[in-house]
Formats: C-alpha cells, sequence, structure tokens
C-alpha cells in the first residue's frame, strides 16, 4: 500500500497537529473529516485541505480512506474503534483510549476480529529521548533501575481544564503508559488529588502517585493543572529515570518556542512533535510495514488498570495491590 488514506473522527485541537504529519509525510493523505458540528468541519476541513463527510457512516464507507484517526472525546472512542474495525479501516485512537476495561476489551476484540492494525496514541514513547532512554535500560548502562519519576506542571485556565476529565485521567494516563514502557509494571499503588478551584469545575487538577513495581524499584507520578513551576531547573514535564550505573532526563523544557499553543502559555516543542511522531509511526511502521506499535491496546488496558487503582486509592484511603 503506497499512498495511505487517512479520516478523521472529530476535529478538535489535537486534529491539527495529526493534520500537519500527514500533510508533511509522503505517502499519505488526508481525505476528509467528520465532526459533530458542521461549522467547524467546515472551517478545520478548509485548514487542512480536505473534505467534510456529512455522517461516520459516509466516512468509513469511503474505499479511499484507509485507516481512522478518532479524536472525539473519550467517551466515544469505544464505539467509533469498533465501527472503523468493523469497516476494515485500521484505527489510530487518541488517549484515553476509553472509559473503562470493559470498552478497551470490546476494542481489542472488534480490531482482532476485523484483522486490523489499532494503535492507542501513547506519544511520549515515540520521543527520539524516550528511546534512547528505553535502549539505555534494555542494555544495561544504566544498571538496576531504582526509580521512575514523571512530573507534569503547566497551568491550565479553570474554563479550559473544566472541560477535561481531571488530571488522573488526562495526564496520569501519560505517566502510565511512559512509566509501562521505561519502568515495567507496577505491584502496588498509593494516589492523592486536590482540587484548586472546585467552584468552577470539580475534577481534580493535582494529583501524585506513588508506585512500587514489580522490580522493587519506586516511581512517584504528579500532575498539575493548578500552577507552572517557575523555579529553575522546572518540572514543566519532566521524566527521570534513575539506575545503580546512571540516569536519564527527559524536558519540555528543552525545546521551548514563547508563542501560545492550545491551554500551553508557551510551546513546549516536544510537544507537537511527539504528536507528529506517533502519526508518522502509524502511517510508515505499523499499517506500510506491519510493524506492532510500541503501546497496544493491551498497553492501554494496564494503564486503565492503573487509573482505577489510582482512583481507588484516593476514594478509599487505600494502598490498591494489584
Amino acid at each position: 500500500m503506497n499512498n495511505i488514506g487517512i479520516g478523521f473522527i472529530g476535529a478538535g485541537d489535537i486534529a491539527n497537529l495529526h493534520a500537519e504529519a500527514i500533510n508533511n509525510l509522503d505517502g499519505a493523505e488526508l481525505i476528509g473529516l467528520w465532526n459533530r458540528t458542521k461549522e467547524k468541519a467546515n472551517i478545520k476541513a478548509a485548514q487542512f485541505g480536505c473534505k467534510v463527510f456529512d455522517s461516520v457512516d459516509e466516512l468509513l464507507n469511503d474505499k479511499n480512506i484507509h485507516a481512522v484517526f478518532v479524536l472525539t472525546n473519550m467517551e466515544t472512542h469505544c464505539e467509533y474503534t469498533i465501527q472503523a474495525a468493523r469497516a476494515g479501516k485500521h484505527v489510530l485512537v487518541e488517549k484515553p483510549a476509553a472509559s473503562n476495561i470493559t470498552e478497551l476489551s470490546q476494542m481489542q476484540e472488534a480490531v482482532h476480529l476485523a484483522g486490523v492494525k489499532c494503535m492507542p496514541v501513547h506519544n511520549y514513547i515515540y520521543e527520539p529521548g524516550i528511546f534512547r532512554a528505553k535502549s539505555m535500560i534494555e542494555s544495561g548502562k544504566l544498571g538496576e533501575i531504582t526509580q521512575f519519576y514523571m512530573m507534569y506542571n503547566i497551568h491550565h485556565a479553570h474554563e479550559i481544564r473544566a472541560r477535561y476529565p481531571g488530571v488522573i485521567r488526562q495526564i496520569l494516563t501519560h505517566h502510565s503508559y511512559t512509566m509501562l514502557y521505561l519502568a515495567g509494571q507496577p505491584k502496588t499503588i498509593s494516589c492523592f488529588k486536590n482540587t484548586i478551584g472546585a467552584e468552577i469545575a470539580p475534577q481534580e487538577n493535582v494529583a501524585m502517585a506513588n508506585i512500587q513495581m514489580e522490580n522493587g524499584s519506586l516511581s512517584h507520578l504528579c500532575a498539575s493543572f493548578a500552577n507552572d513551576d517557575h523555579a529553575g531547573d522546572p518540572w514543566t514535564c519532566m521524566i527521570k529515570v534513575i539506575g545503580t550505573k546512571g540516569s536519564s532526563r527527559y524536558s519540555y523544557r528543552d525545546w521551548v518556542i514563547n508563542d501560545r499553543i492550545g491551554a500551553h502559555s508557551q510551546t513546549y516543542y516536544a510537544y507537537p512533535e511527539s504528536i507528529k511522531n506517533t502519526a508518522t509511526h502509524f502511517i510508515n511502521k505499523v499499517i506500510k510495514n506491519g510493524e506492532a506499535p510500541l503501546s497496544s491496546l493491551e498497553d492501554a488496558i494496564s494503564c486503565q488498570r492503573i487509573i482505577e487503582a489510582c482512583e481507588k486509592s484516593i476514594e478509599e484511603g487505600v494502598h490498591v495491590t494489584f
């Protein structure tokens, strides 16, 4: 398959980055999109240079479309992924990939029966710096891994974060799959949350999880929409792996442009690049070459187990064992 036709289900802000990746990729073409509101669909289609479909069914019945990007809200990911798989389309689905494990299992079954590929957008692990950290871990250059940290502190205005499900599902999902990729499987979890501005939106905008891994190492995951970090060497978005022989560091702050992107007051350039890297990998490696994605629906299920354990830990005030 030399030229991959792509269709978008959903045309929110994240669609801009996926469209940019496709429009700059040889052998790929954004055929068209569907969005719940036609007005936004028309605006985005003109921006991306593609057509507008009147329904999801119309998009899925287009023979020029080989793969679908599901870019809608989390609650509809399962429905649209299953529809796309049954139509014989490969699927890239934004995170969180679904609302619960039951939905993820249904998606996994539909994809398996249809014989198509499905890749969740676990975008951090498609970054070159994370590739290098993975290689250093697997080669033993870092020795025995003792600690994993992923920190996120990017202020989101209340009216923006009110649209999100809260930082546990919105951000700790990122942290969870990155931890799985670099540090392995968790064994026990304790989680805590706080909400600044609860009178405007009740969703938590600060959360922390402490985790003991199956191999005995320790992980700390932290996410906040309530604040930026303006101190020296800020924890804007930081990933560290520490071992007995060395360590690795990845930071959004290594690449910054003084221009707003979406909810961010600055463009942390690694973020849009990671989305584009993910789309490129899906098209070139997964679809064209038949390679397995770096993160699968099975990994999405593991992530969901971590998220639900965090929620249980908070709700019941307990240390959750897997």
